[in-house]
């Protein structure tokens, strides 16, 4: 892939918010809030971010980011092999134990490094190394949002029969929910649409395509299709609003409009097309791409042109001038990716 200075500028930010310990959580403006700490949510996800960029560009660089992110992710596992979360500037962790949800981004993350040819072997020895700890709680999780990131993180490794029934039970775990929630119109998870929605219908299509079981397939085509009819009813991606969410029987919530829902959208459409080769799903994704870049409800640029920057979203007013990291990667996920499906 050949990119232009202007093209990768989002990468200065990256570096700009991580430091010795890791990638802080948030900014205030375009500089880093030390005040707000760390996150191994975002720690996991600045991981899969700068393993891509390894992959494509072979830098020391990103290297060197690869380890203090895993470094990072070691560190917050517990003995028990789960994952405290919150870390302050200070370096100590804000709590003895993180949420599933961290747990299952944490394996989204290490099998993500795991899968790549790119990584160093001893580094990814690490990766396994942890994942190990962590066995004996696959089975155990209750949150579907825990179990999508995990048939995601689990979908890169796939290699063990022990690893491909993890994959099939979680899976098969999500499909009972969805037969439980979903009614007449409403083709759901959840009687609500709130964060990370296209991750649940994205691990089904990582399951199907592992497992070949067509219920995998049908609940997330069906789900997926649900969404973009919310998502794409116009002719721009424009997310559920955090600022209220959707509940069942009721109107969307126009804003806050999150940077991570247009990444996550774009990666389970790419999907999408990859299984079905059918175009309007690359379409969709591009759409979900175009969003950063002004194509959206308020027609503005989330990219801040002068340092590379994503804006934390849109509200009512418009721009939200945040910089939060969460944002940054996501951004940055969604570029590599869909730059290796164009």
């Amino acid at each position: 892939m050949d990119f232009s200075d202007h093209e990768l500028g989002f990468i200065d930010y990256v570096f700009t918010l991580t430091d010795d310990v890791g990638i802080f959580q948030h900014s205030v403006y375009g500089i880093p809030d030390p005040r707000e700490g760390y996150t191994t949510d975002d720690n996991s996800r600045a991981l899969i971010l700068a393993v891509m960029l390894f992959e494509s560009f072979n830098k020391k660089k990103y290297l060197r980011l690869v380890c203090k992110y895993l470094a990072f992710i070691l560190n917050a596992q517990n003995d028990d092999g789960k994952f405290k979360n919150f870390m302050n500037y200070n370096r100590e962790f804000m709590e003895e134990e993180g949420s599933e949800d961290c747990f299952g981004r944490c394996l989204w993350a290490l099998g993500r490094t795991i899968s790549s040819t790119s990584i160093p072997k001893n580094i990814k020895k690490t990766c396994q190394h942890i994942l190990n700890k962590s066995l004996e709680h696959w089975p155990k999780l209750d949150s579907p949002r825990a179990k999508a990131y995990s048939i995601v993180g689990l979908s890169y490794l796939r290699g063990t029969e022990e690893i491909i029934s993890h994959i099939d039970t979680l899976s098969m775990e999500l499909v009972c929910q969805y037969t439980q929630y979903k009614d007449g119109d409403w083709h759901w998870f959840e009687n609500s649409l709130t964060y990370g929605n296209a991750f649940f219908s994205w691990s089904l299509f990582k399951a199907y395509k592992i497992l070949k079981k067509d219920v995998f397939l049908e609940t997330a085509k069906e789900s997926m299709d649900f969404l973009g009819s919310i998502t794409l009813k116009n002719d721009y991606f424009k997310p559920v609003g955090s600022n209220g969410w959707l509940f069942k029987g009721e109107k969307a919530a126009e804003y806050d409009e999150q940077p991570i829902e247009a990444c996550e959208t774009l990666l389970s459409y790419l999907d999408y097309y990859e299984i079905t080769k059918d175009k309007k799903y690359l379409d969709h994704a591009v759409k979900c791409f175009c969003w950063y870049s002004g194509k959206n409800s308020k027609g503005l640029s989330l990219i801040d042109e002068e340092t590379g920057a994503c804006y934390d979203g849109l509200n009512e007013n418009g721009l939200n001038y945040n910089q939060g990291s969460e944002s940054i990667i996501s951004y940055g996920i969604a570029f590599m990716e869909i730059s290796n499906n164009s």
